[in-house]
């Protein structure tokens, strides 16, 4: 049960410091999900061509995710903390 619960708060933990994380495997999810349920209507194209559709459009989202957060992380570090940090100096002067 500790185990259970101690890779739960380390999600948790991981979520919390990385929000596009999560977001992206839930885009990858729903794409999957969504792509196979469209997949008894895909008339003449091929299983082929309509799996490798669902991966690019997924692999697509995630990618795309993790830009985001990369960017996001960027300006948390480079922006933020160093108009935080001379903020905190002004004050203390």
């Amino acid at each position: 049960m500790a185990d259970y619960q101690e890779n739960e708060s380390k999600f948790l933990r991981k979520a919390k410091e990385n929000p596009f994380v999560p977001v992206g495997m839930a885009g990858f999810f729903a794409i999957v999900g969504y792509r196979l349920l469209k997949m008894k209507s895909r008339g003449d194209t091929k299983m082929s061509v309509h799996l490798i559709h669902m991966r690019v459009a997924a692999q697509g989202f995630v990618v795309g995710a993790m830009t985001v957060g990369v960017l996001y992380s960027m300006y948390r570090d480079y922006i933020v903390k160093p108009r935080e940090e001379q903020q905190k100096s002004l004050d203390h002067k």
